[in-house]
């Protein structure tokens, strides 16, 4: 609609990319604001709330009344926005738009079952929620290998090259991405607020990158492969600006949560702009937060069940801090900061090649 305004009223400023994402990032944000109280509203008086695990920790307990799904508001938000700020929708842009729909398809039939059945553990069991989400990855994966002009190749932080062209592995590598990231923000959604600032960081750091990659000039100058993916650092940005709008329900003492139909979405989205950046590996550093969660996770599962011991005293590691008595709003903001710092190591490595 913006480019709209710029070939019909001869609007210039509109054709920009940088200033098409600055008005993404106010659409998504107005609607987040407009849409959310009414959706809380709304939840709360049809018990659309989240079940709480017995196992959680005491202090979870209080939030058993609280609304879940956020993310439908966020994410709805978030694809009107783009549909108003976009100037093509090429394979980049479709991709990105497939990403945060499918995963919040996913996410949202989770949801409904256990609010419906009242209890945490009733949604998709484990298997049938991996298996859709490699399912709506090895589509959009398959999309992206087949109808872009992106190239194939393995590029690690540090190095000039490309280590080698994976080919049609490739479809399979980028799948495993957006489903990892996916369940990676999901096991850190725990806390209030937990997963959404880091989250944040990451899609503005993701942002920075997919622009710079959509940019023939610097990334030539940055030694970056170069892909017209520019228009998904729009999709991004509204992204942003509905996660901020979100964020003041979400923070401590939270009055929304994401949902998986949020934290799903938001991890595969990630994935996403890492694969089109070229950054899969990088994405290690840009969600510290998110791989040491999965990381705490794995070790105690795998301890468990070799040693019949523990490792943390609950996992995901948030969790663990909570049992050491550590107050919730302390957990919540030192995660913030590692997130903060480890992005701002994220983007030092583009000079250092």
């Amino acid at each position: 609609m913006l480019y709209w305004f710029y070939e019909t009223l001869n609007i210039n400023l509109f054709q920009y990319i940088t200033v098409r994402a600055g008005f993404a990032f106010f659409i998504a944000l107005i609607l987040t604001m407009f849409l959310m109280p009414r959706f809380i509203r709304w939840a709360q008086r049809t018990s659309n709330v989240q079940p709480i695990n017995d196992w959680a920790p005491d202090t979870h307990q209080a939030k058993s009344k609280t609304p879940t799904m956020g993310g439908i508001v966020f994410i709805t938000a978030t694809i009107i926005a783009s549909l108003m700020s976009i100037k093509v929708f090429d394979t980049y842009a479709i991709g990105g738009l497939m990403t945060l729909l499918f995963f919040a398809l996913i996410g949202f039939q989770d949801d409904w079952s256990k609010i419906k059945q009242n209890a945490n553990l009733a949604g998709l069991t484990a298997h049938m929620k991996m298996l859709f989400q490699f399912i709506a990855a090895a589509s959009i994966t398959s999309f992206l290998f087949y109808s872009s002009d992106m190239n194939s190749d393995l590029y690690v932080p540090f190095n000039k090259a490309p280590l080698f062209d994976m080919g049609y592995w490739a479809i399979l590598f980028w799948a495993f991405i957006m489903v990892g990231a996916s369940n990676a923000v999901n096991l850190t959604d725990g806390l209030d607020g937990l997963a959404t600032v880091p989250s944040l960081f990451a899609l503005l750091t993701l942002s920075i990158l997919v622009y710079i990659t959509g940019n023939a000039i610097i990334s030539d100058y940055l030694l970056l492969p170069n892909f017209p993916v520019g228009e998904v650092a729009i999709i991004a940005s509204a992204l942003v600006g509905s996660l901020v709008g979100f964020l003041w329900f979400n923070c401590h003492p939270a009055a929304v949560f994401m949902g998986d139909s949020g934290s799903l979405t938001l991890g595969a989205f990630i994935g996403y702009m890492g694969i089109i950046s070229k950054s899969e590996f990088l994405l290690i550093l840009i969600g510290f937060i998110f791989v040491v969660e999965t990381i705490s996770v794995i070790l105690q599962v795998g301890s468990f069940k070799l040693r019949k011991k523990r490792v943390f005293l609950m996992a995901p590691i948030h969790h663990h801090f909570e049992m050491k008595q550590w107050a919730e709003n302390k957990i919540i903001v030192r995660f913030w900061i590692i997130a903060m710092l480890s992005n701002l190591l994220a983007l030092i490595t583009l000079k250092i090649r």
